[in-house]
């Protein structure tokens, strides 16, 4: 398992690190040129789960719609303007035609909220409600139900599911007044969401995917689920080069914001060479997990410009379902 300090990349600091609302009160992250930049893409899935409300999915009902899917034979109480009076004259025999009923998806947005997420200058957090306002913005548009599922050592629903354009108001109230939580816990969280009695739909899980657990046990929770999934993972360019923090030479102290004491290390070659193994073998997981489960992964970084990453992402159609 990946140790904390490998786990965690702040910068050095001689004192542990004050966590307050401060931290994400200066975040900029809503405008309206961002939520125009993303209004050409979508999240589309093969076929969303039966059972919700006529909108812009695919699904294997058949019923009201306007594409047509098929045709059977008629029986009584069928819709008589669903005949077929163009077979009926040529093979004497009703039809009825039936139609693709499109339906919304359930979008299920979990955000890492845990106080490690808000140690650097800029918050990862930053950029994760970003990120995530982005999605709930293209699910809205189409229709779809948005949920907000904020995690750190529990999970919790902060906006229950709203659909359309007009809701977007809400899910930026929801996503402001979010502010750090306790220590991170997703793979638990994971697994509380897998016994929620919900609707199966298409689960983005926003997060540096960094837990005491090990990368091993969250992707066997994620295996776990019945969900379409997109992980968004937040990272920072000192996360795969830990010199570029000038700091983390000789002996310091880390700190995550989840271990009050700090984590004392001496930095040496030889422990930046373990750690940069460890790093890409923990990303390589991550990676080999999406390639063979039909898992959309899209890897942000926390101080680069969100819209381009997001659009690039979309603009390569990279999403696997």
């Amino acid at each position: 398992m990946i140790t904390r300090w490998m786990q965690r990349r702040s910068a050095a600091k001689a004192a542990q690190t004050s966590i307050t609302d401060d931290a994400v009160a200066g975040d900029d992250w809503l405008d309206p040129a961002f939520l125009a930049g993303l209004e050409r893409f979508s999240l589309r899935i093969a076929e969303a789960q039966k059972g919700g409300r006529l909108a812009d999915q695919r699904t294997p009902a058949r019923g009201q719609g306007a594409d047509f899917a098929d045709f059977r034979s008629y029986t009584a109480g069928d819709d008589l303007r669903t005949i077929d009076w163009n077979l009926y004259r040529r093979l004497g025999k009703l039809f009825v035609r039936v139609f693709e009923e499109r339906q919304d998806l359930p979008v299920y947005l979990m955000i890492d909220v845990s106080r490690s997420m808000v140690v650097e200058t800029p918050p990862r957090l930053h950029a994760a409600r970003r990120v995530a306002l982005g999605l709930a913005a293209v699910a809205l548009r189409q229709h779809d139900a948005v949920t907000l599922l904020p995690f750190s050592d529990g999970v919790a629903v902060t906006q229950r599911a709203v659909s359309g354009k007009a809701n977007i108001a809400l899910v930026v109230q929801a996503l402001s007044t979010l502010r750090p939580g306790g220590r991170t816990g997703l793979t638990a969280a994971i697994r509380r969401l897998g016994t929620m009695r919900i609707r199966r739909g298409l689960l983005v899980i926003v997060s540096d995917f960094f837990d005491e657990d090990g990368i091993e046990a969250t992707v066997s929770a994620l295996r776990g689920l019945r969900h379409r999934l997109l992980l968004v993972q937040m990272t920072k360019a000192h996360d795969g080069d830990p010199t570029l923090v000038p700091a983390l030479v000789g002996d310091v102290t880390l700190h995550d914001g989840e271990v009050e004491a700090g984590v004392p290390l001496t930095i040496t070659p030889t422990l930046t060479k373990s750690y940069l193994r460890e790093w890409r073998a923990f990303n390589r997981h991550l990676t080999d997990f999406a390639d063979g489960a039909a898992v959309g992964l899209l890897r942000i970084d926390g101080d680069g410009d969100v819209l381009e990453q997001m659009t690039s992402f979309f603009a390569r159609g990279q999403l696997p379902w």
